[in-house]
């Protein structure tokens, strides 16, 4: 009744093409959020037989769930709870990004524990005013890593562009490799550079380093919000479906679902669709966003309610099991993620990652 259909061979697709466009760096394929919505363990095994060289996650239990599905790439958790078990992560053979010295604290005090060298990824703000350390605060925490000796190993020195303009973004590179130049002063070792995700690795070729961070690319969605990913050959990995549970004849003036935001203007038919809020339809699409059945396009002129909406279909030979897309691969004809985005004042990102309730997931294509 309600499937998002998820396309295997266009995450690996998209994977090639922005492994193409790396400079021959490596690229870490990032599944956090459950890989954007498209679900973490299948999307992650599917880009660990394609050979991506990393996999990124937000938390230590993003990475633990894949380490506990068998996946043996290896994984960068950055983003930590105060309560997170880093024990369990160095057992695990999870990389870990350092923010403050509190975190390194923390993490030493567990590859005490374990006997584990602890693998550090030491992220700096550079601009973005988010995760990771302060530029005030870099040389000290750089020293207390020195400090730590054989107990850690530094694999990666990163931070994360704001994409707010070039400007800015050039300014964040600047103070990027000032903040590498000082870890090479320290005499400190590291592997990688990386900073940019889907879209500066697009924009900003000089600034791929030793590996590039993708994500939302990965999943065939705009990166940029003034660029179509179809103009990068991308494609489109999620489509959102449902089927018409009900229709039925109503006549003129007939008020439809909550508050009556569309009332029929003669008699025609109305279909029900059972997909609300509760699935991660947001509310705003009301009276802004369409459906496609067929090949035919339908607004949602109805309130979108926790369960449903309905659509008027006036006198369309539409029938109950018919299938509605609610949002897919715009190739195809039917509204894309970003259309739906667009019409509720929103992003695709927030679109695909907020997809669930009782959605289920289908895969197909690599080799599944």
């Amino acid at each position: 009744m309600r499937t998002l259909r998820i396309n295997l061979d266009a995450i690996v697709h998209n994977l090639d093409v922005m492994r193409a466009r790396a400079s021959q760096a490596k690229v870490m394929g990032v599944v956090k959020a459950n890989a954007y919505g498209h679900g973490a363990i299948e999307v992650a095994r599917t880009l660990e037989r394609a050979g991506v060289d990393y996999l990124g996650v937000a938390d230590v239990n993003e990475a633990l769930a894949l380490r506990n599905a068998g996946i043996a790439t290896p994984i960068l958790a950055w983003l930590h709870d105060p309560a997170d078990d880093f024990v369990a992560a160095l057992s695990a053979s999870v990389d870990l990004g350092v923010a403050n010295r509190q975190q390194l604290a923390r993490i030493s005090a567990a590859a005490a524990i374990t006997g584990v060298v602890a693998k550090l990824h030491l992220k700096i703000d550079t601009g973005l005013g988010r995760n990771g350390s302060t530029e005030a605060e870099w040389t000290q925490l750089l020293e207390e890593v020195k400090a730590l000796g054989e107990a850690v190993s530094v694999v990666g020195i990163f931070s994360h562009l704001s994409t707010t303009s070039r400007t800015d973004d050039l300014a964040q590179i600047e103070k990027f490799d000032s903040a590498v130049a000082e870890v090479k002063k320290l005499g400190i070792n590291f592997e990688l550079r990386h900073l940019t995700a889907s879209d500066g690795s697009l924009a900003y070729p000089d600034a791929h380093y030793e590996m590039v961070r993708i994500g939302v690319a990965l999943y065939g969605l705009d990166p940029f919000s003034t660029n179509r990913a179809s103009d990068y050959g991308l494609i489109p990995a999620m489509t959102a479906v449902s089927r018409v549970a009900q229709v039925k004849t109503v006549p003129a003036g007939h008020g439809v679902s909550y508050n009556f935001l569309h009332r029929t203007k003669a008699e025609t038919n109305l279909a029900l669709i059972p997909v609300g809020y509760a699935e991660g339809l947001p509310r705003s699409a009301t009276g802004k966003a369409e459906v496609q059945i067929g090949t035919k396009r339908y607004p949602i002129s109805s309130q979108v309610a926790m369960d449903q909406f309905v659509l008027d279909i006036g006198q369309d030979p539409i029938q109950i099991g018919d299938e509605v897309v609610i949002f897919g691969d715009s190739a195809t004809g039917a509204p894309s993620a970003d259309d739906l985005a667009t019409a509720c004042g929103t992003i695709n990102y927030e679109i695909v990652t907020r997809m669930g309730g009782r959605f289920k997931r289908e895969y197909f294509g690599a080799g599944l």
